[in-house]
């Protein structure tokens, strides 16, 4: 296996650009789902100034395809495009549809205590996803001087269609949180077993490079 990518970048837009830049020159053919994408394995993106208003996503990205991830994220209907899996707002806001409010669990715990570094939530539901897998599965928030860390686990993020959507959306519930515990938005870390492109969306990423 190739070695682990790291990235650190100021913003969402930089860490998506520079991510999709290495899955184009060095990312291995492979397929997911029985379909072609350019691969690397192991990516982490940490991103110092997480905006959700990122203007180089807003400027680049799909607005059918954020809009998409933000009503992933913020309405608990199911998802069609998923096989009516549940959204992830159901998954963070009312986990398995139980009444869990996963957010403001970790918010209370840290109110509780600053410094709880088990203020870790999920969106794997191993009752219903039997057939799609969330590919943020999740969570964890800590609090370091003052400032509100969030650090994300995903097994696979398509960078060439979702990505930048899952980033913006992600940003959002941590600034989200931090607002709630009086906290600055600190950096947000997303480890990535699989960062891939479909091939489908290779020349439209390789025009978002070259915009740079």
């Amino acid at each position: 296996m190739d070695a682990a990518e790291w990235i650190t970048t100021r913003s969402l837009g930089e860490s998506w650009v520079e991510i999709a830049r290495r899955i184009l020159d060095r990312g291995r053919t492979c397929t997911y789902d029985s379909r072609p994408i350019r691969e690397l394995m192991l990516a982490t993106l940490q991103i110092q100034q997480p905006d959700p208003d990122d203007a180089f996503i807003a400027r680049h990205a799909d607005r059918q395809r954020l809009a998409w991830m933000h009503a992933n994220f913020t309405d608990h209907a199911r998802v069609p495009a998923l096989g009516d899996a549940d959204s992830y707002a159901t998954r963070l806001f009312d986990y398995d549809r139980s009444g869990l409010d996963q957010v403001q669990w970790a918010v209370a715990r840290l109110r509780a205590d600053p410094l709880c570094r088990s203020a870790t939530i999920t969106t794997f539901q191993p009752h219903t996803d039997t057939t799609y897998i969330p590919c943020v599965s999740m969570l964890d928030f800590w609090l370091d001087e003052g400032r509100l860390q969030l650090t994300v686990y995903a097994h696979s993020i398509d960078f060439g269609a979702k990505g930048y959507g899952n980033l913006v959306e992600l940003a959002s519930v941590q600034h989200a949180v931090a607002g709630q515990l009086g906290a600055a938005a600190g950096t947000l870390t997303m480890i990535v077993k699989s960062a891939h492109i479909y091939d489908s969306e290779l020349d439209y990423m390789r025009g978002v490079v070259a915009s740079v």
